[in-house]
């Protein structure tokens, strides 16, 4: 059975380095978490080094704004790496055309325009559906009313035209403050569903950790069994860490906290226990929530 930990420290001294998730772990959208905040401070100060790893859309220097606007200081982590991160690479690649559609919302451009100066660039541009070779999904256009159902007719659209979706965020959903929000890999995973064909780059699939890996080597170079994989998604944090031969810490408080006990601060044994046995899964350690 995964050990069920009360703090970060009692497992942190085995790890040189943190892969973080952030959505349900350090912040919910709207605020930071003061507990795990302070926890990475403390852990930084001892000399780990904290990579924050995220399936959000939008690239690093976005992501750092975001933070900084949620109360997240910068001396919490090291440095970033995002799923938007590892989709450009894909995008810039032509791996579904130069013309494309953005299914997402305005407040993820930043996709199209902060292009990481380590990346080949080749043009892109932005047209309607009609005209496009691909589709580029960041999210809804409206996530506080929309679902992936309200996508079927373009998405049927684009899989008779024989398109290739590019999934920039392969999460199902998050919870933004008390309220839980459908993300681009619900698309997707409907596209997907549906006949199409979806590419994913984001946590759990390879892109993201080479990245990760490549950025955390600048800092310093550290052994696989040194890093800890830290987040709520268990079919994306810890599947992905798992699958990348690192160790992982499940926050049980996030996605799947109504599922595993009387409150966020009591997950009970066996009902993680059985929570794992069918996502076929076995994270290191498992904790309530990070601090």
């Amino acid at each position: 059975m995964t050990d069920l930990i009360n703090r970060l420290t009692d497992v942190s001294d085995r790890y040189d380095a943190l892969y973080v998730d952030l959505w349900g772990c350090l912040h919910n959208g709207i605020r930071a978490f003061p507990d795990a905040v302070a926890a990475l401070q403390e852990y930084r100060k001892r000399g780990g080094i904290v990579m924050l790893l995220t399936n959000s859309p939008r690239p690093r220097a976005a992501v750092r704004e975001q933070l900084d606007l949620i109360g997240v200081p910068s001396d919490a982590y090291d440095d970033i790496t995002s799923s938007g991160d590892a989709s450009q690479a894909g995008m810039l690649a032509g791996l579904v055309g130069t013309r494309v559609y953005h299914l997402g919302p305005k407040k993820d451009l930043s996709f199209f325009n902060d292009i990481d100066s380590d990346l080949d660039v080749c043009e892109i541009e932005r047209v309607s559906i009609e005209t496009a070779q691909g589709i580029i999904c960041t999210g809804l256009f409206d996530d506080q009313t929309e679902t992936p159902e309200d996508y079927r007719s373009t998405l049927l659209f684009a899989k008779q035209k024989g398109m290739k979706l590019l999934c920039t965020n392969p999460d199902i959903q998050v919870d933004r403050g008390d309220k839980r929000i459908y993300c681009a890999g619900s698309v997707a995973a409907l596209y997907t569903e549906m006949g199409g064909e979806s590419l994913y780059f984001g946590k759990p699939y390879p892109p993201i950790y080479d990245l990760a890996r490549a950025r955390l080597t600048k800092l310093n170079d550290i052994a696989d069994h040194n890093i800890l994989c830290i987040g709520d998604g268990i079919h994306t944090d810890i599947q992905g860490g798992l699958g990348d031969g690192l160790d992982t810490l499940f926050i049980t408080s996030g996605l799947a906290g109504n599922m595993l006990g009387t409150g966020p601060e009591n997950p009970d044994p066996s009902a993680l226990n059985a929570f794992f046995q069918k996502a076929q899964v076995s994270p290191t350690a498992s904790i309530a929530r990070l601090r």
